[in-house]
Protein backbone atom coordinates (compact mmCIF):
# COMPACT_ATOMS: atom_id res chain seq x y z
CA UNK A 1 0.00 0.00 0.00
CA UNK A 2 1.60 3.38 -0.98
CA UNK A 3 3.13 5.47 2.30
CA UNK A 4 0.55 8.38 1.22
CA UNK A 5 -2.89 6.19 1.17
CA UNK A 6 -1.46 4.36 4.49
CA UNK A 7 -0.73 8.12 6.35
CA UNK A 8 -4.23 8.96 5.01
CA UNK A 9 -5.73 5.92 6.97
CA UNK A 10 -4.35 6.78 9.86
CA UNK A 11 -4.91 10.25 10.23
CA UNK A 12 -8.36 9.51 9.59
CA UNK A 13 -8.47 6.46 12.07
CA UNK A 14 -7.28 9.22 14.90
CA UNK A 15 -9.58 11.61 14.34
CA UNK A 16 -12.29 8.88 14.14
CA UNK A 17 -10.89 7.92 17.62
CA UNK A 18 -10.74 11.57 19.21
CA UNK A 19 -14.42 11.80 17.68
CA UNK A 20 -15.63 8.62 19.56
CA UNK A 21 -17.78 8.49 22.48
CA UNK A 22 -15.17 7.86 25.94
CA UNK A 23 -16.33 7.01 29.50
CA UNK A 24 -15.44 8.90 32.74
CA UNK A 25 -14.07 7.85 35.85
CA UNK A 26 -18.20 7.39 36.84
CA UNK A 27 -18.37 5.19 34.10
CA UNK A 28 -20.59 8.19 32.18
CA UNK A 29 -20.46 8.30 28.72
CA UNK A 30 -19.21 11.62 27.39
CA UNK A 31 -20.49 12.76 24.28
CA UNK A 32 -17.87 14.80 21.55
CA UNK A 33 -18.08 18.60 22.74
CA UNK A 34 -18.95 20.65 25.88
CA UNK A 35 -22.41 21.59 24.37
CA UNK A 36 -25.06 20.96 27.74
CA UNK A 37 -28.53 19.55 25.52
CA UNK A 38 -31.22 21.05 27.74
CA UNK A 39 -34.72 19.83 26.70
CA UNK A 40 -38.34 20.60 28.01
CA UNK A 41 -40.06 17.83 26.85
CA UNK A 42 -42.21 18.65 24.52
CA UNK A 43 -44.85 16.04 25.25
CA UNK A 44 -45.12 17.85 29.09
CA UNK A 45 -47.15 20.30 29.64
CA UNK A 46 -46.14 23.88 29.53
CA UNK A 47 -47.87 27.16 30.26
CA UNK A 48 -44.91 28.73 28.97
CA UNK A 49 -43.15 28.61 26.11
CA UNK A 50 -40.68 26.14 25.96
CA UNK A 51 -37.80 28.29 23.96
CA UNK A 52 -37.92 30.98 26.90
CA UNK A 53 -38.17 27.83 29.91
CA UNK A 54 -34.87 26.13 27.56
CA UNK A 55 -33.53 30.03 27.89
CA UNK A 56 -33.84 30.12 31.46
CA UNK A 57 -32.55 26.87 32.08
CA UNK A 58 -29.54 26.90 29.94
CA UNK A 59 -28.31 30.48 31.59
CA UNK A 60 -29.13 28.69 35.01
CA UNK A 61 -26.98 25.47 34.42
CA UNK A 62 -23.82 27.44 32.34
CA UNK A 63 -23.13 29.72 35.58
CA UNK A 64 -22.01 26.40 37.15
CA UNK A 65 -21.14 24.21 33.96
CA UNK A 66 -18.01 26.90 32.97
CA UNK A 67 -16.27 25.23 36.16
CA UNK A 68 -16.21 22.09 34.63
CA UNK A 69 -13.74 22.45 31.71
CA UNK A 70 -13.34 18.31 31.71
CA UNK A 71 -17.16 17.11 32.22
CA UNK A 72 -19.62 16.02 29.37
CA UNK A 73 -22.67 15.13 30.24
CA UNK A 74 -26.11 13.08 28.41
CA UNK A 75 -28.81 15.42 27.19
CA UNK A 76 -31.02 16.63 30.07
CA UNK A 77 -34.68 16.34 29.47
CA UNK A 78 -36.81 18.75 31.97
CA UNK A 79 -40.58 18.79 32.65
CA UNK A 80 -42.10 21.44 34.54
CA UNK A 81 -44.23 19.16 37.72
CA UNK A 82 -43.91 16.56 39.66
CA UNK A 83 -40.73 16.88 41.68
CA UNK A 84 -37.93 19.14 42.44
CA UNK A 85 -36.13 15.76 41.50
CA UNK A 86 -33.54 14.25 38.71
CA UNK A 87 -35.41 10.57 38.52
CA UNK A 88 -32.73 7.89 39.15
CA UNK A 89 -34.19 6.01 35.82
CA UNK A 90 -32.36 7.45 32.66
CA UNK A 91 -34.58 8.32 29.46
CA UNK A 92 -34.28 5.56 26.84
CA UNK A 93 -31.23 7.37 25.22
CA UNK A 94 -29.75 7.56 28.44
CA UNK A 95 -30.92 11.19 29.07
CA UNK A 96 -30.86 12.91 32.77
CA UNK A 97 -34.29 13.27 33.64
CA UNK A 98 -35.35 16.27 35.92
CA UNK A 99 -38.56 17.55 37.18
CA UNK A 100 -39.39 20.59 38.67
CA UNK A 101 -42.48 22.26 40.36
CA UNK A 102 -43.30 25.39 39.01
CA UNK A 103 -45.05 26.76 36.06
CA UNK A 104 -46.01 30.61 34.04
CA UNK A 105 -43.03 32.61 33.69
CA UNK A 106 -41.82 32.40 37.15
CA UNK A 107 -38.32 32.47 35.92
CA UNK A 108 -36.25 32.94 39.68
CA UNK A 109 -38.01 29.71 40.52
CA UNK A 110 -37.18 27.89 37.49
CA UNK A 111 -33.76 28.89 37.47
CA UNK A 112 -33.32 28.05 41.41
CA UNK A 113 -34.84 24.60 40.75
CA UNK A 114 -32.88 23.78 38.03
CA UNK A 115 -29.63 24.89 39.34
CA UNK A 116 -30.57 22.38 42.54
CA UNK A 117 -30.85 19.68 40.34
CA UNK A 118 -28.04 20.20 37.64
CA UNK A 119 -26.06 20.42 40.70
CA UNK A 120 -27.08 17.02 41.74
CA UNK A 121 -26.47 15.91 38.23
CA UNK A 122 -22.80 17.06 38.38
CA UNK A 123 -22.14 15.37 41.42
CA UNK A 124 -23.04 12.02 40.09
CA UNK A 125 -26.70 11.23 40.88
CA UNK A 126 -25.74 7.93 43.30
CA UNK A 127 -27.95 5.82 45.53
CA UNK A 128 -25.97 5.32 47.77
CA UNK A 129 -26.23 5.02 51.37
CA UNK A 130 -28.29 8.10 52.21
CA UNK A 131 -27.00 9.25 55.95
CA UNK A 132 -24.66 11.78 54.29
CA UNK A 133 -26.92 12.89 51.29
CA UNK A 134 -27.69 16.13 53.55
CA UNK A 135 -24.04 17.48 52.72
CA UNK A 136 -25.01 17.00 48.85
CA UNK A 137 -28.63 18.68 49.06
CA UNK A 138 -26.95 21.64 50.94
CA UNK A 139 -24.13 22.18 48.03
CA UNK A 140 -27.32 21.72 45.84
CA UNK A 141 -29.08 24.74 47.92
CA UNK A 142 -25.97 26.50 47.11
CA UNK A 143 -25.49 26.24 43.55
CA UNK A 144 -28.85 27.46 43.28
CA UNK A 145 -27.92 30.72 45.10
CA UNK A 146 -24.69 30.99 43.52
CA UNK A 147 -26.51 30.59 40.28
CA UNK A 148 -29.00 33.33 40.40
CA UNK A 149 -26.47 35.66 42.16
CA UNK A 150 -24.53 34.94 38.79
CA UNK A 151 -27.46 35.37 36.29
CA UNK A 152 -28.34 38.80 38.09
CA UNK A 153 -24.72 40.08 37.06
CA UNK A 154 -24.73 38.01 33.52
CA UNK A 155 -28.21 39.76 32.49
CA UNK A 156 -27.59 43.14 33.10
CA UNK A 157 -25.68 42.92 30.54
CA UNK A 158 -26.34 39.73 27.92
CA UNK A 159 -29.94 38.44 29.11
CA UNK A 160 -31.47 35.51 26.96
CA UNK A 161 -33.76 38.62 25.38
CA UNK A 162 -32.69 42.11 25.67
CA UNK A 163 -35.80 42.76 27.38
CA UNK A 164 -35.24 40.93 30.07
CA UNK A 165 -32.41 43.08 31.31
CA UNK A 166 -34.70 44.39 33.67
CA UNK A 167 -34.92 41.16 35.37
CA UNK A 168 -31.72 40.83 36.65
CA UNK A 169 -32.61 42.49 39.99
CA UNK A 170 -35.28 39.74 40.97
CA UNK A 171 -32.85 37.01 40.06
CA UNK A 172 -31.07 38.28 43.23
CA UNK A 173 -33.53 38.91 45.06
CA UNK A 174 -35.49 35.34 45.03
CA UNK A 175 -31.96 34.13 46.03
CA UNK A 176 -31.20 36.29 48.97
CA UNK A 177 -35.16 35.71 50.39
CA UNK A 178 -33.96 32.67 50.53
CA UNK A 179 -30.42 33.12 52.61
CA UNK A 180 -32.40 34.88 54.78
CA UNK A 181 -34.64 32.41 55.68
CA UNK A 182 -32.19 29.94 57.62
CA UNK A 183 -28.82 31.21 59.13
CA UNK A 184 -26.59 30.28 61.78
CA UNK A 185 -28.22 31.51 65.52
CA UNK A 186 -26.69 34.40 66.68
CA UNK A 187 -22.81 33.87 68.13
CA UNK A 188 -22.67 30.00 66.58
CA UNK A 189 -19.98 28.90 64.31
CA UNK A 190 -20.93 26.11 61.53
CA UNK A 191 -19.15 23.26 64.02
CA UNK A 192 -21.07 24.06 66.96
CA UNK A 193 -24.26 23.96 65.02
CA UNK A 194 -23.62 21.08 63.42
CA UNK A 195 -22.97 19.36 66.59
CA UNK A 196 -26.56 20.12 67.66
CA UNK A 197 -27.94 19.24 64.50
CA UNK A 198 -25.40 16.09 63.30
CA UNK A 199 -28.41 13.37 64.32
CA UNK A 200 -31.40 15.37 62.33
CA UNK A 201 -29.28 16.27 59.60
CA UNK A 202 -28.57 12.36 59.28
CA UNK A 203 -32.24 11.24 59.52
CA UNK A 204 -33.46 13.99 57.06
CA UNK A 205 -31.39 14.60 54.50
CA UNK A 206 -33.66 17.37 52.55
CA UNK A 207 -34.70 19.82 55.73
CA UNK A 208 -34.43 23.04 53.41
CA UNK A 209 -33.83 25.42 56.18
CA UNK A 210 -30.96 23.24 57.78
CA UNK A 211 -29.69 22.99 54.18
CA UNK A 212 -29.75 26.33 53.29
CA UNK A 213 -27.74 27.07 56.74
CA UNK A 214 -25.16 25.04 55.62
CA UNK A 215 -25.30 26.77 52.25
CA UNK A 216 -24.75 30.75 53.84
CA UNK A 217 -22.03 29.32 54.99
CA UNK A 218 -20.16 27.59 51.83
CA UNK A 219 -21.85 30.02 49.08
CA UNK A 220 -18.86 32.80 50.03
CA UNK A 221 -16.61 30.19 49.67
CA UNK A 222 -17.60 29.53 46.20
CA UNK A 223 -18.30 32.74 44.97
CA UNK A 224 -15.00 33.62 45.68
CA UNK A 225 -12.90 30.68 44.38
CA UNK A 226 -15.91 29.05 41.53
CA UNK A 227 -13.32 26.86 40.36
CA UNK A 228 -13.82 24.48 43.16
CA UNK A 229 -17.44 23.70 41.78
CA UNK A 230 -15.45 21.36 40.12
CA UNK A 231 -14.71 19.11 43.24
CA UNK A 232 -18.23 18.05 43.45
CA UNK A 233 -17.15 15.88 40.47
CA UNK A 234 -15.73 13.24 43.04
CA UNK A 235 -18.24 13.91 45.94
CA UNK A 236 -19.93 10.30 45.37
CA UNK A 237 -16.61 8.50 43.50
CA UNK A 238 -16.53 5.99 46.52
CA UNK A 239 -20.18 5.55 47.06
CA UNK A 240 -20.88 3.22 49.79
CA UNK A 241 -24.02 0.98 50.51
CA UNK A 242 -23.12 0.99 54.36
CA UNK A 243 -23.50 3.77 56.98
CA UNK A 244 -20.15 6.00 57.06
CA UNK A 245 -19.48 8.94 59.70
CA UNK A 246 -19.30 12.03 57.96
CA UNK A 247 -16.06 12.02 58.47
CA UNK A 248 -15.04 9.43 56.53
CA UNK A 249 -17.29 10.56 53.65
CA UNK A 250 -15.40 13.79 53.96
CA UNK A 251 -12.14 11.74 53.85
CA UNK A 252 -13.29 9.72 50.88
CA UNK A 253 -13.93 12.81 48.83
CA UNK A 254 -10.67 14.61 50.01
CA UNK A 255 -9.04 11.35 48.73
CA UNK A 256 -10.82 11.22 45.53
CA UNK A 257 -10.32 14.98 44.53
CA UNK A 258 -7.51 15.83 42.31
CA UNK A 259 -4.51 17.61 44.39
CA UNK A 260 -6.19 21.08 43.15
CA UNK A 261 -9.24 20.39 45.48
CA UNK A 262 -8.24 19.17 47.90
CA UNK A 263 -7.14 21.88 50.21
CA UNK A 264 -11.00 23.31 49.17
CA UNK A 265 -12.09 20.08 50.99
CA UNK A 266 -9.99 20.64 53.53
CA UNK A 267 -11.57 24.04 54.07
CA UNK A 268 -15.32 22.95 54.33
CA UNK A 269 -14.10 20.60 56.67
CA UNK A 270 -12.75 22.56 59.08
CA UNK A 271 -15.80 24.71 58.85
CA UNK A 272 -17.52 21.48 60.23
CA UNK A 273 -14.72 20.68 62.66
CA UNK A 274 -13.58 17.78 61.45
CA UNK A 275 -10.29 17.04 61.07
CA UNK A 276 -9.28 15.23 58.20
CA UNK A 277 -6.06 12.83 58.17
CA UNK A 278 -3.06 14.10 57.40
CA UNK A 279 -1.71 13.54 53.60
Amino acid sequence: MPRMIRTRRMLLLAAALLLATTTTAHGQEEAPGRELAIRPNPKARWDAGMRDVEKVLRSAASELWKHFPERRLKPILVEPKGGPIVLHRRGPKGEYRVRLDTGSTYWSQYAFQFAHEFCHILCGCTEDEQSNKWFEESLCETASLFALHRMAETWKTDPPYPHWKDYAPHLRAYADRRLKEAKLPAGRTLAEWYQVNEAALRKKSRDRDKNRVVAGVLLPMLEQRPEHWEAVTWLNAAASKQPRSFQQYLTDWHNQCPAKHKPFVRQIAAKFGIPLPAE
